[in-house]
């Protein structure tokens, strides 16, 4: 067994790599430095070619700066938690239909036609339908920063340094962030990752889970980043910055919405919640304010409903507020569970998750916000999870089919994708007839070099190039 770490100072690389050699299998494991880490396991004809095969990999990080240490000397570094400094607002209560208690903070919410989606502080995500009834349950390995969305897939960047695909019945890692990022806040648009660090960094990912460039901002604590189809749109203490997404040229800079705390866009704006009380809207073409909306505390999150017609904020005083598109403040009420640490509108509703734990949906419509400043509110249902529900955990086993099966067009049939070595990276590329000779994008812990996967669809990236797998994931045999 040969043990490997790579540390740097100032917040770099805290890695390590171990590899074990038993016979004629070859075992590595590979993670951050106080973490179990990812296991592979190499089988090879003979004890010679194992041997020759480790000596290989270790050769390779040795090379990197990788050098021999003793587990357990080094420790993990310590990860940043938002701090919580919330009040309890002396507003009027807004009208929360149900609320659903998660155990810990949270700050992951995303909210779709089928169901919405709460991360918290301990690794749980569970699944609620819009009516308040808890559907399913996550344990990542670590707490959940945010959860977004990109088309069909939803993605939970975790403190572990890696984001999970959740789309289907199991967790799977998709990217792993490197070990010198301190994830704040993370977005993904057509299957480009960016991340804002506690450093005030901004990093971008491509969809084969490969450094594309980065960026020291003008600030620090980075709590916003925000990516469409041009751009990456990135905030910390000192402003909100617009980057070119495909190699990271600086396009504009605000200094204007200063220590920002979250953020939003729309087709044409971008949002900046931020500590000095306001959320400014910034043009995504040249970054001049076009609106500000001015809160009573500092801003925690903020959302709009469709085309930026409404503005919604949650401050650090657990109230929340309505804006028009103008600036005018229309409304502002309590929550009665704790700030809000994001939020998300959809259909007259208004969904936060707070720093209580809170998945809370207030009716956000013109009759119940008119009752509710007169004092009259619905009693909140409070949700409960069924103590049935499963845990379920990520996991790189998978289950497995007959290719026979497959190719003869039984209930198991769907797209055969195969893992091929190119130099020393795994990719895996389409085998089904009708397709381009793109890579596909596929969790990298499940690759194993001339394997054959069925996956149940790919779709071709918005951009072209590339394929994402979408669905269950079964082995061939």
């Amino acid at each position: 067994m040969t043990y490997l770490e790579l540390s740097e100072d100032g917040g770099g690389a805290h890695k390590f790599y171990e590899v074990t050699v038993a016979g004629t299998q070859v075992t590595i494991t590979y993670g951050r430095i106080g973490e179990a880490g990812q296991t592979k396991v190499s089988k090879f004809s003979s004890e010679a070619q194992a041997q020759a095969a480790a000596q290989k990999k270790i050769g390779e990080k040795t090379r990197k700066g990788y050098a021999a240490a003793v587990r357990g000397v080094r420790q993990r570094r310590a990860i940043t938690r938002r701090t919580i400094a919330s009040t309890r607002s002396t507003a009027l209560q807004a009208p929360v239909l149900w609320r659903f208690d998660s155990g810990a903070a949270a700050f992951g919410i995303f909210v779709d036609g089928e169901r919405c989606w709460v991360g918290n502080q301990r690794g749980d995500v569970y699944t609620v339908t819009h009516t308040g009834t808890v559907t399913g349950r996550f344990r990542l390995p670590d707490g959940v920063k945010c959860i977004v969305a990109d088309d069909f897939w939803i993605y939970a960047g975790c403190d572990d340094g890696r984001v999970y695909d959740l789309s289907g019945k199991v967790p799977r890692s998709a990217y792993e962030i490197a070990a010198d990022v301190d994830i704040y806040w993370l977005d993904i648009h057509d299957g480009v990752l960016g991340v804002s660090d506690r450093a005030g960094r901004i990093t971008t990912i491509d969809y084969e889970d490969e450094f594309q460039w980065a960026r020291a901002g003008a600030g620090n604590s980075a709590w916003m980043v925000r990516c469409d189809e041009d751009a990456i749109y990135h905030g910390h203490s000192n402003g909100v910055a617009r980057y070119d997404s495909s190699d990271g040229t600086l396009i504009w800079e605000n200094k204007v919405a200063d220590d920002v705390l979250f953020g939003w866009q729309e087709e044409h704006s971008v949002y900046a919640g931020t500590a000095g009380r306001t959320v400014h809207r910034l043009a995504k073409g040249d970054g001049r304010v076009e609106a500000v909306y001015r809160c009573d505390g500092a801003v925690y999150s903020c959302a709009t409903s469709p085309g930026g017609r409404h503005v919604f904020a949650g401050d650090n005083q657990s109230s929340v507020y309505c804006f028009d598109a103008s600036g005018e403040r229309l409304w502002k009420l309590g929550t009665g569970c704790g700030s809000a640490f994001s939020m998300q509108y959809l259909d007259d509703r208004l969904y936060i998750v707070t720093t209580d734990g809170s998945l809370a949906c207030i009716d956000a419509s013109e009759e119940a916000i008119a009752a509710a400043r007169q004092g009259t509110v619905p009693q909140p249902v409070d949700v409960k999870a069924a103590a049935s529900l499963a845990v379920v955990e990520p996991s790189a086993v998978l289950e497995t089919v007959l290719e026979t099966v497959v190719s003869t067009g039984g209930p198991d049939r769907g797209v055969v994708v195969e893992c091929v070595r190119e130099g020393e990276r795994l990719r895996v590329r389409v085998v089904t007839p009708g397709y381009e000779s793109w890579n596909v994008q596929f969790p990298k812990d499940v690759r194993e070099p001339g394997a054959r996967y069925v996956v149940d669809g790919i779709r071709p990236a918005g951009r072209g190039g590339f394929y994402r797998a979408y669905g269950e994931i079964r082995r061939l045999l």
